[in-house]
């Protein structure tokens, strides 16, 4: 298993000491007797390698990490204490703020967190400055009625064509999470997605930005702007970009996560849940993020949750 240019790297490996790989098994060059081949573990230690992983097998460098035994810990499901991207019947999602907090206890978590839409999303009954207050309310009594798991409250905020966000920084700033998205104008030249998107990220109340692309898989591209540019805006204000797990999205991808990582921006890795069955989806952002080679370090909702809560106002 694994992408045609590791494995073309794994036989010239092979072949330099005296073997032959082949997808039957791994055997010698002179009387192709097999060595090893009943497991992929067997087949790496008999190259005198350590297993990798499928998710990293892209010929990336991965196998020489491998032989110098240094290999990432590669973050695992069980690593996550929290989702942070939820809905409620509030705005668009199709359970209570309750149902979505027991399903998350349930889950094994130690905290979630409830980001309904902005007016801005109006198809959506996005929540104004007065709404969105009086949302925080019940998110506060509801953590005070549920033990085993923190309830933040949060916002999914739309980041509008000019970069401003789509509530005021008062309500904003009583938040302990905000989500900062692009759900409209999706046709802005790349410049000026750019500016946009650098806008946002200079915001003090905004902690991440979601699905940073905008891609939907097989409807909609990537809209066009600077990567780069807005991941060292990020990491500057220590603004964190969303992984988001949704099967239709998986923004960012496994290119775009790796660069994060390499210009010191940390991840949140989310679902983006409006149903409670939606949570189950995480393992798709797992899976990206083993592709990237992230670790438990850089992802923000591995944190217990006041190390979480302080990272949200950019202490990371």
């Amino acid at each position: 298993t694994g992408s045609k240019a590791h494995n073309v790297a794994l036989r010239q490996r092979a072949l330099k000491m005296g073997y032959t790989l082949n997808e039957y098994s791994l055997a010698t060059l002179d009387g192709n007797k097999p060595v090893a081949g009943k497991t992929e573990e067997e087949i790496y230690a008999k190259l005198n390698l350590d297993y990798i992983p499928p998710e990293m097998r892209e010929n990336l460098g991965e196998i020489d990490l491998s032989r110098d035994h240094a290999l990432p810990q590669l973050i695992s499901q069980d690593d996550l204490q929290g989702d942070v991207h939820m809905h409620t019947v509030e705005t668009d999602g199709r359970n209570t703020i309750e149902e979505m907090a027991e399903a998350a206890k349930a889950r094994g978590y130690k905290y979630m967190a409830i980001t309904d839409h902005s007016k801005n999303l109006a198809f959506a009954n996005g929540l104004d400055d007065k709404r969105a207050v009086a949302h925080i309310e019940r998110i506060h009594a509801a953590n005070k009625q549920i033990d085993g798991i923190t309830i933040f409250a949060g916002i999914e905020v739309d980041i509008l064509a000019d970069g401003d966000l789509d509530l005021s920084d008062d309500v904003l700033a009583q938040m302990d999470i905000v989500i900062a998205s692009v759900h409209s104008v999706f046709n802005q030249e790349s410049a000026k997605m750019t500016e946009r998107l650098i806008k946002a990220i200079e915001n003090p109340n905004t902690s991440v930005i979601g699905h940073p692309t905008g891609r939907i898989q097989l409807r909609r591209d990537a809209y066009p702007f600077d990567m780069r540019a807005v991941l060292a805006a990020a990491a500057k204000h220590k603004v964190a970009m969303e992984l988001n797990s949704y099967p239709d999205r998986l923004d960012l991808n496994d290119v775009n996560l790796r660069q994060a990582k390499q210009q010191g921006v940390k991840v949140v890795i989310n679902t983006d849940s409006h149903h409670t069955s939606h949570m189950d989806k995480i393992r798709y952002g797992i899976l990206q993020a083993k592709r990237a080679w992230l670790t438990k370090g850089d992802v923000l909702n591995t944190l217990p949750a006041p190390q979480f809560a302080k990272a949200m106002k950019h202490g990371w």
